[in-house]
Parts: structure tokens; sequence; C-alpha cells
């Protein structure tokens, strides 16, 4: 039996509380194409929007959805955010990154600003060895690897316009189990390990 060849991402499915709302967001303020909107006959609705290279973001609404929780659901802060960090539950949708030029990054954090979208400062995110220095820096510099920004969308959602500056390093920390422990018997760094 062949490999699976994954293509990249066909769709992601999200849940909005005003389809209306947001459609105006997604076509006016992010200026993104809709490309089909429909009925499910008796309990909602289903709206699609185009990402760019064959990719899709779609939204959900539905008569019987509960309210959001942030924090639990989505995140409650937006990164950068003195109110606390961008946290949420297992199984939710944390914020959704959007692929953008090097080039016109800084120029689209301010044309969102300038339509009244409250943006995070733009975040270079440093390719560097847990530990040793810094993920984050004010300025971009050999060693940043994305430059990003974030905002939140109506209903909440956490958006990332993301821009690759360089490939990157080939390598991972170990991953934590549920109890946030590595195969090495370590935590995360700047965790201090439980003792009983």
């Amino acid at each position: 039996m062949a490999n699976f060849e994954i293509n990249g991402l066909h769709h992601l499915a999200l849940v909005c509380k005003d389809m209306e709302r947001t459609v105006d967001f997604y076509t006016n303020v992010l200026e993104m194409k809709l490309t089909k909107g429909f009925d499910l006959e008796g309990y909602g609705q289903h709206f699609f929007f185009d990402m760019g290279n064959g990719s899709e973001l779609a939204f959900f609404w539905f008569n019987d959805a509960p309210d959001a929780q942030p924090g639990v659901t989505s995140a409650r802060n937006i990164v950068g955010s003195p109110n606390g960090n961008i946290s949420s539950a297992h199984s939710s949708m944390n914020h959704v990154a959007f692929n953008v030029s090097p080039e016109k990054i800084a120029d689209y954090r301010e044309k969102l600003i300038n339509k009244g979208v409250d943006c995070s400062a733009l975040v270079n995110h440093n390719d560097v060895v847990t530990g040793e220095e810094s993920r984050t820096a004010e300025a971009a510099s050999e060693k940043t690897w994305l430059q990003s920004f974030y905002f939140f969308d109506p209903d909440g959602i956490m958006l990332e316009f993301c821009a690759t500056l360089q490939p990157g390093l080939p390598n991972a920390d170990l991953p934590v189990n549920a109890a946030g422990i590595k195969a090495n018997g370590e935590t995360i760094t700047g965790v201090p390990a439980q003792t009983n």
C-alpha cells in the first residue's frame, strides 16, 4: 500500500457566532475571497474563504452552538499581552497562521491597524537552542526564523500573519507526556521538576 501523499491544507473549519459579521471581517478586512456559502438545512450554515494555494478557511454557524469559552476552547490572550499567556484546552484550536511575504508583513500590520484591528507588535521568532538564548527578539537578526504578528477576529479566534525569514535549524526538543515530563525525565524549560 502506498504512503499517504498529503498536499498541504485543504481547509480548516471553525465555528462563528455571527456569519454575517464573519463574512464582513474576512472579505472586507482580511480581503479574502468568499468562494462558497450554503445553509445546512435545519441547523446552520457553512461558508468558505480562499486562503491561496488551494487552501480554504471555512466557518460553520450552528443554531445550537454554545457560547465561546476563551482560555478553554481558544486562546484567552493575544501573543505579548500583559494579561497572560495564550494557553487553551486540549483538543482546542489555538490560532490560525496565514503565510505572508516577509517584504509585506509590516505593511499588512499597519493596514489592519488602520482598519481598526488591534494587532500585537511584530514578533521576531529566533531559531535557537532552547534555554541558551531568547526565542524572541525586538529586532530581526541572522537568528530570526519567523516574523509574525497576532490579532483576533470578531469571534475571538486568534489569527497570525507569519513570514518565514529563513529555513531554520533541523532540531526539536523532546516532547512531554500528559504529565509534562519528557522521556529523559525533565520538564519543559523554565518549569521546575515537582517533588513528591
